[in-house]
């Protein structure tokens, strides 16, 4: 007998995804049965998850930190890798810090910092409308400012030398890398948000400058990269006067670097 329109195959949608290269296509499955309302709903989800859109894009959500985040077509979907870049950010914060999520994308780190933390100030940048026009609906329950604009450039100049935490998980793969990238990123997701520059550190050394001057004494920035770009970012930190550490979660296959200035 064929399954009931409210009762969709699920072993042939299984078998469907995985043919198309989802990896948790039970999982995925499950999620895109959930997110449709009707049968025709349910095969267009299908037709687009198997023609490569990421599903992220198609629940309008991600899943972060044990948080659902909210998401638009085109915005940088957060990796479950990110969380060592969260946990590295949290662990060298002090009491009620003032922290800024640079690059923040959808917003999802400035969401969990926001509930880990209990910062006295808590503000968000993005160089993509797109990316700012999610991360304020992300934010607005939370009262957080987000600013669009080039890293530190659209924030107030009487916050200089004012911040104790700087997150930023900026572009990092190197651009001749880019084009090697699964088709859900390089195809999907806004090159800004992936493109770090002939050896993946461009947007990293502007970040490094930007937090020499705008850390307070005794502040700390952290950031994602990757294991083999560790001890270039390192020395670019050193270069900019901060101490830098780095962090590796082997479970996540994961890197984050950390940086103190000088009191």
């Amino acid at each position: 007998m064929a399954p009931s329109p409210l009762s969709p195959d699920r072993p042939a949608l299984v078998t469907r995804l995985r043919a198309a290269g989802c990896v948790y296509a039970e999982d995925e499955a499950e999620l895109l049965i959930d997110a449709a309302d009707s049968p025709e709903a349910l095969a267009d989800l299908v037709d687009r998850r198997v023609a490569g859109l990421p599903l992220e894009h198609l629940l309008g959500w991600a899943e972060f930190c044990g948080l659902r985040v909210a998401l638009d077509p085109g915005v940088f979907v957060p990796r479950g890798r990110t969380a060592l870049l969260v946990s590295a950010a949290a662990a060298v914060a002090g009491p009620a810090p003032a922290v800024l999520d640079l690059c923040c994308g959808s917003g999802a780190a400035a969401l969990v910092l926001a509930r880990r933390l209990a910062p006295r100030w808590l503000a968000a940048t993005d160089l993509d409308p797109a990316a700012v026009a999610c991360a304020r609906r992300n934010l607005a329950p939370l009262g957080v400012p987000v600013f669009e604009g080039d890293l530190f450039e659209p924030l107030p100049t009487r916050w200089r030398g004012r911040l104790d935490l700087v997150v930023a998980n900026a572009p990092y793969v190197p651009a001749g890398a880019v084009a090697l990238m699964p088709p859900e990123a390089r195809l999907h997701e806004a090159p800004m948000a992936l493109d770090g520059g002939a050896d993946g550190l461009a947007v990293l050394r502007r970040v490094a400058a930007g937090a020499a001057e705008w850390l307070a004494p005794g502040g700390h920035l952290a950031v994602e990269i990757s294991v083999g770009q560790a001890d270039a970012l390192c020395a670019v930190l050193a270069g900019r006067g901060l101490e830098p550490a780095v962090v590796h979660d082997h479970d996540l296959d994961a890197t984050a670097v950390t940086a103190r200035r000088p009191v």
